[in-house]
């Protein structure tokens, strides 16, 4: 049995990751920010940095996956400094109190993104070893991983989850997707030419165990399907999934003028590739656009 414990485990994935590994036999602790109030509670307060490192004895694997919503709202100066302060105030508290436990601390499996490379179009893909693009999200994604390095310097395993958009029935952005398409409402963004990172939730969830799992995983991974799609191929997918015909198109300047910056993120070109991790023998339950729809469809935990 492993023993984990989990910062933002109330979220869509901190959710769907407590179910799995619960319903798999494993012990799973959750950072709270108030008073615990059940057994699998442990108090902290990352506004504070205060986190007490007894909080670790016994703990095999944490999961960093705090922050506030990136789509939720324009990023006016205030959302922005909120998207950036509670990633990092959140990964340096935890970072801190692994670094106290030094070689003797559980691995350190850090929430990123794929955002890291920003939206424009290559000629290659980007892999782990690339350098971030220099617009709002990517230097998020810098400051994020930054924030874990106290525990990188002293010894900590930590593998950071550079994540593409998870899709599941369950929640997070596949949700409003399937309503749009069920109301007869889906659509192709922008010329549907740019390509798009996702992955499904059942490899997301297997990707956390198997990093955990595995000693020599440390460093950035690339958490996305191994067979990238366009913004066409994926509405295309759905649609034949969900006996939908596909009759609309969402004009990008309408999205750029209605969405300001945040467009960007449904309308720039986003190439990358698992390439550490297919290097070092994951192998994807979904590989493709098709197989992802399917298994979102399908869901990756019954109980959820």
């Amino acid at each position: 049995m492993t023993t984990w414990l989990l910062a933002g485990a109330s979220g869509f994935l901190g959710t769907a990751l407590r179910v799995r590994l619960a319903t798999e036999g494993d012990e799973v602790l959750r950072l709270v920010r108030r008073e615990p109030a059940a057994l699998g509670e442990r108090r902290w307060d990352p506004s504070a940095g205060e986190l007490d490192p007894a909080v670790l004895d016994g703990v095999d694997a944490v999961v960093d996956l705090g922050g506030v919503n990136v789509f939720t709202g324009p990023w006016t100066q205030s959302r922005r400094e909120a998207i950036l302060s509670s990633r990092v105030q959140t990964t340096s508290t935890v970072a801190r109190a692994l670094a106290a436990r030094g070689t003797d601390a559980p691995v350190l499996l850090q929430a990123g993104g794929v955002a890291w490379y920003g939206g424009r179009r290559t000629e290659q893909p980007h892999v782990e070893g690339d350098p971030a693009a220099p617009d709002f999200l990517a230097q998020v994604c810098v400051r994020w991983e930054a924030a874990a390095q106290e525990a990188v310097d002293a010894g900590v395993r930590v593998v950071f989850l550079r994540t593409s958009p998870v899709l599941d029935r369950s929640g997070g952005p596949f949700v409003p997707m399937r309503l749009a398409w069920s109301l007869g409402l889906g659509t192709v963004l922008g010329d549907g030419t740019q390509r798009m990172p996702l992955i499904s939730l059942a490899d997301y969830l297997g990707v956390v165990r198997w990093a955990a799992a595995t000693p020599h995983a440390q460093g950035a991974y690339n958490l996305t399907v191994p067979e990238p799609c366009t913004n066409a191929e994926f509405t295309d997918a759905l649609a034949r999934a969900l006996h939908r015909p596909r009759l609309l198109k969402a004009p990008a300047a309408v999205l750029r003028r209605a969405l300001g910056e945040l467009s960007g993120q449904l309308l720039d070109d986003m190439w990358v590739l698992p390439k550490r991790l297919l290097d070092d023998g994951y192998v994807f339950e979904a590989r493709d656009v098709e197989q992802t729809v399917a298994a979102a469809l399908q869901g990756a935990n019954p109980a959820v």
